[in-house]
């Protein structure tokens, strides 16, 4: 299976994620361009159409439309920031060790993944977006109807694209559209990814706000529902603005 592995950069001209893996094809803007090849040492950088960076989203399509359209089979989209993909292994009976998977291993490991995605009839898989061990349910090493965030998704051949009106809950919305219609993702639980996903400058941050994470949430929640999209009133942070993802069809 042809897979290829994107990352969508913006306004952050040292690509982190390419530390771990250098081969990634990287997408900005043009005027950018100087920028990212001083700032990294090798760089594979695809220049973005005029008008498509500064929507995540519009983004996202750019790159799955256009690797699509060069026959690939898959799409791994990864975020700029991504330090490493871990995995937790059960030792003894209440303690899990956490391994690294190494960049030699890394295309392996997508081919696994898009595998049983594919031989499952999902179009999308992820892996669990907590690094806490208490997420990996070691009896429950699937879920079917589990959350998929951005920093780590990749797309199998569909017609789903991202909703460019919700550029901060775009995640959210994917997942919904794909147990809509292929009634299910694929989530590997026993994976995680590490990212510095809310100290980061650029990219979203150049226009998360609270008002606009509020506006985003109610669009979200307009658009499917409130008894799918929930607000999580039990949130100890101020401000939380993620909400609770109630999938009403079968699965884990």
């Amino acid at each position: 299976m042809n897979i290829c592995v994107c990352i969508c950069s913006y306004k952050r001209p040292l690509v982190k994620t390419l530390k771990y893996i250098p081969y990634a094809k990287v997408f900005i803007d043009k005027k950018e361009e100087k920028e990212y090849r001083e700032a990294n040492e090798k760089i594979d950088l695809h220049i973005c159409d005029d008008g498509i960076q500064g929507n995540v989203s519009r983004v996202r399509n750019y790159m799955l439309d256009t690797m699509f359209a060069e026959g690939f089979d898959a799409v791994c989209l990864l975020d700029d920031d991504i330090k490493t993909i871990n995995r937790f292994e059960v030792n003894g009976f209440f303690g899990y060790e956490k391994k690294k998977v190494p960049t030699e291993q890394f295309m392996y490991f997508l081919q696994m993944g898009t595998r049983l995605c594919e031989e499952w009839g999902y179009k999308l898989w992820g892996i669990n977006c907590n690094s806490d061990p208490m997420s990996y349910r070691h009896y429950t090493p699937f879920s079917t109807k589990g959350f998929i965030g951005g920093p780590f998704n990749v797309h199998l051949k569909s017609d789903i694209r991202y909703d460019e009106s919700l550029p901060l809950k775009e995640d959210y919305d994917l997942v919904l559209q794909h147990a809509n219609k292929y009634r299910g993702v694929l989530r590997l639980n026993m994976y995680h990814y590490e990212c510095e996903q809310a100290t980061n400058t650029g990219g979203c941050a150049m226009y998360r706000t609270g008002s606009k994470e509020e506006e985003q949430l109610n669009l979200l929640q307009k658009k499917w529902g409130s008894k799918i999209v929930q607000r999580d009133k039990g949130s100890r942070r101020k401000n939380d603005f993620n909400p609770i993802i109630k999938i009403p069809i079968g699965g884990v």
